[in-house]
């Protein structure tokens, strides 16, 4: 294992690599059905998220769901 840094929501985070989107989202405490990603400039559909395994620099967009009326 190694140590990475990702930008996260335009924040730096370090991480030990290697790791997916999901394991990632559940060390930062998000619940990985209330979240929209976008990866590297790109909207990640959720289909490939286990496959996707985050490299150092990778830049993350985090937005969470919020329902309501």
């Amino acid at each position: 294992m190694t140590d990475i840094t990702l930008k996260v929501n335009g924040e730096p985070h370090s991480c030990k690599s290697p790791i997916t989107l999901p394991e990632l989202l559940r060390q930062i405490n998000l619940n990985p059905r209330l979240v929209a990603v976008e990866y590297n400039g790109e909207i990640l559909h959720r289909q490939f998220w286990a496959e996707t395994q985050l490299q150092n620099s990778d830049r993350l967009e985090i937005v969470t769901i919020v329902g309501g009326g």
